[in-house]
């Protein structure tokens, strides 16, 4: 008990996620970020030519660039001298779930990933640190012409060669910031998805990011191209165990929906809490197009994630649903920016954040209206939650609205956990702790309940691993 009376629970038991293997056998360059290193990262591929050139002009556009932005979250604690950029478990990639060695089978079977593609999934990739060591696809998936695959192995076909550079790098330009430049320098694994015009997939895709080494980063690129008239839902999950040095993660993703087509990208990041995690992910949208994204942010010591959708087409739509959870020493800066340029464009964004011993949260948002965008409407909702007297939330929006038929609207909320509402519940059997997870999982279900059952559970069950020891 503490001296309000109140219970204490044990700490958080992590051991799903901040278990570690052995780091035996790995292929690990050197720290810091040189030529030579690039030039290593690209023979080991066996890369066309315009991606070396590509990696190298990176190289010194990092080198140009300032280390922090003069905003946000402290980052002087990310060392890039003493960061592994390339870390490998030395494996081949799989295409049966036997074939994985058994140390890194065991993580992701410790994790739910095989069971999750039995029940729920049309194909899923692993990524172990810098590379992919599992890949597979439903037959009946392959058969209608959906190609779900590395970019290192597309760029090694040359049906998919010339489609990758074409796309690759135009999105999110290298100079957009110092963290993109690094990206195009030193990437490595991710993957390339094709849905050929009109076809409409049943079950969604995934691809699972585990960062196991110590003092190293990830950098992996998805690419995923959905033709005129096609549905795909994809699913990113992410995590790592616990170091007392910093991790980094700096991937990349861009999408591009053509017209009539449909995207929803959810995410579950769940970084430990030496992470810097620094994602930039970027969409374009067609005409008469919808891209969906559903965002859930638990873990990191810091980060900056902003997706980002350009409504291009007339008639496009984006609805973006987020929640963050901050606890102890994490400061998360994170929300999203919409650009609607064409004619009728809507843009919905529904967030949600969650602070407790002392946890920052940041809202950052951005709707930018163009001048041609008639009619555009655009509504931010922004909910903050804070359970205690130590946290805290801010809410930050900008909006540029350059045509004068268009609708912005912006909405913020913060609050805490009533202490009647927890009384009450207290009074129909919960104990104090069950009262409090109980709110927070209510607050947090606007968010669960976009993601498929199997991971609004994991959800679910990290809301749980973060609320315990949050009575204070």
């Amino acid at each position: 008990m503490d001296e309000r009376g109140r219970s204490k629970v044990a700490d958080v038991d992590r051991s799903l996620y901040d278990f570690k293997k052995p780091e035996e056998g790995y292929e690990r360059y050197g720290d810091g970020l040189t030529p030579d290193i690039v030039r290593a990262i690209s023979a080991k591929k066996d890369e066309p030519a315009w991606m070396l050139e590509m990696r190298l002009k990176a190289l010194e556009v990092y080198h140009e660039r300032a280390m922090s932005p003069n905003w946000g979250p402290d980052i002087s604690g990310l060392d890039l001298d003493h960061i592994s950029t390339y870390v490998s478990p030395q494996t081949k990639q799989a295409q049966s779930w036997d074939e994985v060695p058994e140390d890194i089978k065991d993580t992701f079977e410790r994790l739910g990933i095989p069971a999750a593609e039995r029940e729920s999934l049309a194909g899923v990739g692993a990524q172990y640190d810098s590379e992919i060591v599992y890949h597979n696809m439903r037959e009946e998936v392959a058969k209608q012409g959906v190609v779900y695959t590395t970019i290192e192995d597309a760029l090694h076909d040359p049906k998919w060669e010339p489609v990758v550079h074409e796309y690759f790098g135009t999105l999110i330009p290298m100079r957009d910031h110092k963290f993109a430049a690094l990206h195009y320098a030193v990437w490595s694994g991710g993957s390339f998805v094709y849905v050929p015009a009109g076809i409409r997939l049943d079950y969604p895709l995934q691809s699972y990011f585990r960062l196991n080494a110590s003092g190293a980063g990830q950098f992996e690129h998805t690419l995923i191209v959905v033709e005129p008239g096609a549905d795909l839902h994809f699913i990113e999950g992410c995590s790592a165990p616990k170091y007392f040095e910093a991790n980094l993660h700096a991937g990349a993703v861009e999408l591009f929906v053509k017209d009539g087509a449909r995207l929803r990208y959810s995410t579950i990041e769940n970084w430990s809490k030496n992470m810097y995690n620094l994602n930039t992910k970027r969409a374009t949208v067609g005409a008469g197009s919808k891209m969906e994204w559903v965002s859930g942010s638990f873990g990191s010591h810091v980060s900056y994630l902003y997706p980002t959708t350009i409504l291009q087409g007339a008639r496009s739509t984006c609805e973006f649903t987020g929640i963050t959870f901050a606890g102890a020493t994490q400061d998360l800066d994170t929300g999203c920016k919409v650009i609607l340029n064409g004619a009728d464009t809507t843009a919905s964004i529904d967030t949600k954040s969650i602070s407790k011993d002392g946890g920052i949260n940041t809202f950052r948002s951005s709707v930018v209206i163009g001048r041609h965008a008639e009619r555009a409407r655009a509504s931010v909702s922004c909910q903050s939650l804070m359970l205690d007297d130590i946290s805290r939330s801010d809410t930050i929006p900008a909006m540029d609205v350059r045509c004068g038929s268009a609708s912005v609207g912006h909405e913020a909320t913060i609050g805490r956990i009533s202490d009647d509402t927890v009384l009450y519940l207290m009074s129909r059997g919960c104990s104090e702790a069950e009262a409090r997870s109980m709110v927070v999982n209510g607050f947090a279900s606007p968010v669960s309940k976009e993601l498929p059952l199997e991971y609004a559970v994991e959800m679910n069950n990290l809301i749980k691993l973060e609320m315990e020891g949050a009575i204070g």
